[in-house]
């Protein structure tokens, strides 16, 4: 596949309105009609909507456990760990026509993402990763994709929304003043004492209700930024998932360590893996949330197997790529993010150096 999937044209989306009226249309006569929801609704408007949900998604998927509505579980909770509920949208979303704008699925990722319920959009957040995934990996094939791009423009709408126009910054520290870790040689001056060292994460958004050729990483990225935000609730299930669209994406075989060699003292670089298809173009948009997720599966609080040798997989592919595309900052995070994984697995270093030694030797 290309790599050049992106192209002056617009794809065949309809605006956020648009969308916005046919997904609400059909799915409330989904939910109203199949269903026959009797007239005592709960007096939270949270279950309500929760409730509504389920019923919802019980009739495109083929089985729903019927102790799902049960009051002595959190359905929102079941919906997002659920093994059984996850394999049967996951083979849902990966079927060849699952992108279309008459999707069923896609219709009810919409709606219930737009239902404001922070539990409930995590639930969406959840297959993210599947959905971004197939959509990047079949722009290039132009296949009707309007069922994924109203989703993720639904994500992107809310975060534009929530941020309010500002952009996302960091403190950088600034080495040339003194802290409680080290000192300075060089004396700081006083009206540069109080100044900020600001880096922009991800610059202020713009309202789009489209998705051109030259938004689309944007759009994407933002919506992975949100992932990355909250990949604490998510299951291990969804983070493996994304790894391995990591290494589809990558279009290189990172799997052999033997075709990954890190540069040598004279800069040699190593061997040049096979480009499989699903390439797509990973501009710094898009890349820099994509590493942040990995690097939060491989040095995050949960340790699993899994997981740790997925994203260390993915890192690896994603090393290769930027070697093969000669791409400086994304050799220097890929390669910076090998290493402080390995640093992380080796025995040696899983010290808490915070803890305080007990012993009857006093050191003078």
């Amino acid at each position: 596949m290309s790599e050049d999937c992106s192209s002056s044209e617009e794809t065949n989306t309809p605006t956020t309105s648009i969308s916005q009226d046919t997904f609400t249309t059909e799915t409330t006569t989904i939910t109203t009609s199949a269903f026959n929801i009797p007239p005592e609704t709960p007096s939270s408007s949270s279950s309500f909507n929760t409730h509504l949900a389920i019923q919802s998604l019980s009739s495109i998927l083929t089985t729903v456990s019927p102790s799902l509505l049960s009051q002595d579980q959190d359905p929102a909770f079941y919906l997002l760990h659920s093994p059984d509920i996850s394999s049967q949208v996951s083979s849902l979303l990966r079927l060849p026509d699952s992108g279309a704008g008459d999707n069923n699925l896609c219709r009810w990722f919409y709606d219930t993402f737009q239902s404001s319920e922070p539990q409930l959009q995590l639930v969406v957040l959840r297959f993210l990763p599947i959905i971004a995934g197939l959509y990047l990996s079949r722009v290039a094939l132009k296949k009707p994709l309007a069922g994924f791009e109203a989703v993720l423009l639904a994500i992107y709408a809310h975060e534009t929304t929530s941020r309010a126009g500002q952009a996302m910054t960091v403190n950088v520290p600034d080495l040339s003043h003194p802290s409680i870790y080290h000192e300075s040689k060089k004396p700081a001056k006083d009206n540069d004492a109080a100044d900020l060292n600001l880096a922009v994460i991800s610059p202020s958004l713009e309202p789009h209700g489209t998705v051109r050729s030259t938004r689309r990483a944007r759009i994407v990225g933002v919506a992975l930024e949100l992932y990355y935000s909250k990949m604490s609730l998510m299951p291990v299930r969804s983070k493996i998932d994304f790894c391995e669209f990591c290494k589809v994406w990558s279009g290189q075989d990172g799997d052999d360590k033997e075709n990954v060699e890190f540069q040598d003292d004279q800069g040699n670089v190593g061997k040049e893996s096979v480009i499989k298809e699903g390439r797509i173009a990973l501009p710094w948009e898009l890349l820099q949330p994509i590493l942040r997720i990995l690097g939060h599966c491989l040095l995050g609080p949960n340790k699993d197997k899994e997981l740790i040798g997925s994203a260390s997989a993915a890192c690896r592919s994603l090393y290769s790529r930027s070697l093969h595309d000669i791409n400086t900052q994304a050799i220097l995070a890929t390669r910076s993010l090998l290493r402080l994984s390995k640093m992380a697995l080796d025995p040696k270093n899983n010290v808490d150096h915070t803890e305080i030694p007990v012993t009857d030797v006093i050191s003078l």
